[in-house]
């Protein structure tokens, strides 16, 4: 088998950054879709995917208006909870439990947010899940790693290293199984 291609986009910028916004519905600036939209345009897709949330559905609905392709919504690619932290800046977080968490995000989670090895169940569920056709998925930062974390085998500080700008695309080639295995093909920032 030769595998199929995996495209993560991280959605565009949201009107108000610098927010750990993991469930909080942000609405996305049109500068933001239109950098998503830049990074699609020239992919050969067959399946375009988005989380829920309308900063990556947003321009989801955009690069399938662009590429004549329906959008499928799935909640399982939204980011990590982050619980009481949620939609509030990093300064506002109490910053020793806010370097335990970057530390350790499984053993030390948010308050009342979600366990880094929960983000990567439930994005390991969405990519078993997957049709072996070229697909494109609008998501976040969070389940982008996660995805790393389960397609590459890195360990869960190791995806980190990555730098995953608003609009960033992550290229992967996918070997269907169990369980899948990937290949970096490309980071376009």
């Amino acid at each position: 088998m030769t595998g199929f291609a995996l495209h993560l986009l991280r959605h565009g910028a949201p009107e108000t950054p610098g927010l750990l916004m993991g469930r909080t519905d942000g609405a996305p600036t049109d500068e933001g879709i239109a950098a998503c939209v830049m990074q699609a345009r020239h992919l050969c897709i067959e399946r375009l995917i988005a989380s829920d949330l309308r900063r990556s559905r947003a321009a989801g609905e955009a690069i399938g208006a662009l590429l004549g392709i329906s959008l499928a919504i799935d909640p399982r690619w939204r980011e990590l909870d982050f619980g009481e932290w949620d939609g509030k800046a990093a300064s506002a977080a109490d910053p020793d439990a806010l370097s335990r968490f970057w530390a350790d995000p499984d053993a030390n989670p948010p308050p009342e947010g979600e366990r880094w090895s929960v983000l990567v169940a439930r994005v390991s569920a969405a990519i078993r899940d997957l049709a072996p056709v070229p697909t494109l998925i609008v998501t976040h930062g969070g389940a982008m790693r996660a995805a790393l974390h389960a397609l590459c085998g890195f360990n869960q500080r190791q995806p980190w290293a990555f730098d995953l700008p608003y609009a960033a695309r992550l290229s992967l080639r996918v070997w269907p199984g169990e369980p899948p295995a990937a290949q970096i093909t490309g980071l376009a920032p």
